[in-house]
């Protein structure tokens, strides 16, 4: 077992470790907003009434405080934050220990620090008896590690010892960055929505502390968000093909298209069949995954490449100290 954990210890910080930590990472921050819509739809917010114990005494579910099965769906989602920030950490362990390049090592304590931050949101949440507002707050910060997430992934494999490049013109770059821009209205007034329809969060709370407006009017503004994202999109695919931009930056706008049209689809299903419950989480993962994908096309924008004098970690540095025992 010990020769298991020092064998797994030396090559914690080699690339391959690097990036497959990297993903899981990426992973788990769009699926516990994935959970944390599950514990909305089926009412589960409260079904721990406190923070961090689940119910005054008691860090667990407790038998006959609230419906057991709302008990253990939002105990649940507060163990995936465990999870989530221990992932966080080996990542952060794994790139100091390979000697990563500061751009890498800030976004792996954003995540880190993120993650803490949206536990102490979340517990405010609860404190507040899920206020639209807060649940908004919790909800949107989770956007923002989703896209650091996303950049720590692509920039993990590119050398700290190589020089960046540009890759496509600086003009198509900045109409990228304004459907960016355009994608975070998407995501706020779509928390707007939420906050003013049926899914409370919590059976016992109703429309309590719900959002005032008329649903429909906010969806309609919602939706106008979403076309002036896609338009940019479109428009940013037509100037990089025109540009003849490398393949990866055609093949990531193209895929981004793709999935904006499918988050349309089930946004229009929603609207329509009246926010059924199953649809909820759908719209939600998909949002992560639409996120990632913006932040994939951001990132292919200024790339380094390959080619690089440290190929057991991208670190000069981080070769040095991960051989030297072999010397």
């Amino acid at each position: 077992m010990l020769d298991a954990l020092k064998s797994w210890w030396a090559k914690l910080p080699t690339l391959a470790s690097q990036r497959r930590l990297a993903l899981i990472l990426l992973i788990s921050q769009g699926a516990i907003t994935v959970t944390g819509s599950i514990v909305r739809v089926t009412g589960s917010g409260l079904g721990c009434d406190g923070w961090p114990n689940c119910h005054p005494g008691s860090l667990v579910p407790v038998p006959g405080a609230a419906p057991i099965v709302q008990q253990f769906v939002e105990f649940g989602n507060r163990l995936l934050t465990f999870v989530l920030a221990a992932v966080a950490l080996l990542v952060a362990l794994s790139v100091h220990r390979a000697r990563r390049r500061d751009e890498i090592l800030i976004y792996a304590w954003i995540s880190g620090l993120g993650i803490i931050a949206q536990a102490v949101i979340g517990g405010i949440s609860v404190h507040l008896d899920l206020k639209w507002w807060a649940v908004a707050l919790h909800f949107l910060p989770s956007m923002i590690l989703v896209w650091v997430a996303a950049l720590l992934f692509m920039r993990i494999n590119e050398p700290d010892d190589a020089r960046p490049a540009r890759i496509f013109p600086h003009n198509i770059r900045v109409i990228a960055l304004i459907a960016a821009i355009a994608l975070a209205f998407v995501l706020v007034t779509g928390t707007m929505v939420t906050g003013s329809g049926p899914h409370s969060g919590d059976a016992g709370i109703g429309m309590e502390g719900r959002l005032e407006v008329n649903t429909r009017i906010m969806a309609y503004i919602h939706a106008f968000c979403m076309y002036c994202y896609l338009g940019l999109t479109v428009v940013t695919a037509f100037l990089l093909r025109r540009a003849s931009a490398p393949q990866p930056a055609q093949r990531a706008v193209q895929v981004l298209i793709g999935l904006i049209v499918v988050q349309w689809a089930i946004g229009v299903a929603q609207f329509h069949l009246g926010v059924p419950r199953w649809t909820v989480p759908v719209h939600i993962g998909m949002s992560s995954v639409v996120t990632t994908f913006t932040a994939f096309l951001w990132v292919q924008g200024y790339r380094r490449p390959r080619e690089t004098r440290a190929p057991h970690t991208h670190s000069v540095a981080g070769d040095r100290s991960l051989l030297k025992p072999l010397s």
